[in-house]
């Protein structure tokens, strides 16, 4: 994943100097970077799969093209456990993320298909989201905020510089493993 300090965007930015001051503060302290977590009723996925099922043409984050490689809740905290147990040697950091890489537009292809749908995707410019989210920020409970769109608009993929849950003998779990059964429920 790639250094949050160095982003433009303000709450990106905000959680690398986060980072820093945990390190600073704190010089044992071992940080975890999950990638996009998945699992029963989460955010992600249930949002994409919810849009999918009512929109017959689905939106998407510019091109789609943003590389994600979701990684399963339970791995995360098994990772989590391992690393508080002392399995993980003395890395500084981590960063947890699942067994593939999609982009954007393959993972809500891979969500549309284990729920049988066949939305037309249109691509959507970030700006226009930027916009769009700035009016959405003013409900409450609001479904889309500017933080969204800046960290849709990054890749958000393992660095091969950090260890990972490999590194901790876990194997990650595939989201098509536990998509069908999670689709079931939400």
């Amino acid at each position: 994943m790639a250094l949050p300090w160095a982003s433009s965007a303000p709450y990106i930015a905000s959680r690398g100097k986060g980072e820093i001051a945990v390190q600073q503060g704190f010089p044992g302290a071992i940080l975890i970077r999950p990638a996009v977590m998945f699992g029963p009723d989460d955010a992600f996925r249930t949002t994409v799969a919810r849009l999918l099922r009512i929109l017959p043409v689905y939106p998407m984050f510019g091109r789609g093209e943003t590389k994600l490689q979701p990684v399963y809740v339970e791995d995360v905290a098994e990772g989590i456990a391992r690393v508080l147990a002392g399995g993980g040697g003395s890395a500084a950091s981590y960063e947890f993320a699942g067994a593939r890489v999609y982009t954007y537009k393959d993972l809500v292809r891979t969500v549309a298909d284990r729920i049988k749908v066949r939305p037309r995707l249109v691509p959507l410019p970030f700006a226009l989201w930027r916009i769009l989210a700035s009016g959405a920020e003013v409900l409450p409970g609001s479904p889309l905020t500017r933080n969204q769109v800046a960290l849709m608009q990054r890749d958000n993929i393992a660095s091969a510089d950090c260890p990972g849950l490999s590194s901790l003998d876990i194997a990650p779990t595939e989201i098509e493993t536990l998509l069908s059964a999670f689709m079931d429920r939400g």
